[in-house]
């Protein structure tokens, strides 16, 4: 597409974003109205909402606004799914300068769109704005299928800890970009484009999960949450959490100990739940750690000794961003 943001002007763009859109079952009613109606047979609706902010969140000469767009619906996505739930629909926020080309917006919606699809979900409306930093809204809803919410604040000493998805490969490729480089080319798609696990968040619920999160500011972090909220420790095995090769092959390539990545590194959306001992886990999930009465207070540990965290953190240190 040709042109600029501000020369299309809000209506025009706002009928190009629509007009990229499919829909599913699930929508009554999509854009084009004062609102959406998207169907809720639960009558209970699960709902979470992120920002990505230009600079923070995501680079235009690292990722394309595709990558961008594929990036913004998985990381919420995946807190429905993470919640036992099946992802419905999402809603967009969008603020963009006017001089912005207006192939940029298009490409951002195509790439929602398509994770929308692996998800099982739709866009089904949101607002345009004009500003001076590209930042792009997500609220995702949900539909709990008649299970009763899997929180953070369930898990119980003897529960086995349990993990589906990809750990530390985001950082790995944040790690490759920021030097420059381009390739292992996986981790760098990793980073630009998670592929976080839907389908387990609700098979886990049928399962019998007491607990459960996607790991988005990593391992440790987001397992913290869960120790916290239910009241226990947490302990890790090292020698049970993957390190592809490739990973320690990067690691010694940058300096860093590629477990590092593995365990704080974030923004994979991989699913980390705790299940009872006698659940039989299908192969998609790995155990890699159990959970024991807290000793002193809630924590994590790995191989039985205290971790240093360096999750992600909006206003701390880790909170940077790319």
């Amino acid at each position: 597409m040709k042109g600029t943001v501000g020369e299309l002007g809000e209506f025009g763009l706002i009928k190009e974003l629509t007009s990229r859109l499919t829909s599913t079952p699930a929508v009554r009613l999509g854009p084009g109205d004062d609102a959406a109606v998207v169907a809720a047979p639960d009558r209970r609706v699960v709902a979470s909402t992120d920002i990505l902010l230009e600079g923070r969140h995501f680079r235009r000469d690292w990722s394309t606004a595709y990558d961008v767009g594929r990036k913004a619906a998985a990381q919420n996505l995946a807190d429905i799914a993470a919640m036992g739930a099946v992802p419905t629909a999402i809603l967009l926020g969008l603020v963009v300068p006017a001089e912005l080309p207006a192939s940029w917006p298009t490409e951002l919606m195509d790439g929602l769109r398509d994770e929308c699809q692996v998800a099982g979900a739709a866009v089904v409306g949101g607002d345009v704005v004009r500003g001076d930093t590209i930042t792009v809204s997500i609220t995702a809803l949900g539909d709990l299928r008649n299970h009763e919410p899997v929180t953070r604040a369930g898990a119980q000493p003897g529960d086995v800890v349990a993990v589906t998805g990809w750990l530390g490969w985001s950082a790995a490729g944040h790690a490759v970009l920021s030097r420059g480089f381009r390739s292992p080319r996986a981790f760098v798609e990793a980073h630009r484009r998670p592929e976080p696990p839907y389908h387990a968040g609700p098979a886990a619920a049928g399962l019998g999960a007491t607990s459960m999160t996607d790991v988005s500011d990593g391992l440790i972090a987001d397992l913290g949450h869960i120790a916290e909220a239910s009241k226990v420790r947490i302990d890790i095995r090292s020698g049970d959490v993957d390190v592809p090769s490739q990973m320690n092959d990067i690691g010694q390539a940058v300096g860093v100990d590629p477990l590092q990545w593995v365990l704080n590194g974030g923004e994979d959306h991989a699913i980390v739940a705790t299940f009872p001992a006698d659940v039989k886990l299908p192969a998609r999930w790995k155990v890699i750690g159990e959970v024991l009465n807290p000793s002193a207070q809630p924590q994590v540990t790995v191989d039985g000794a205290p971790w240093a965290s360096k999750g992600w953190d909006h206003f701390g240190e880790s909170g940077s961003g790319e």
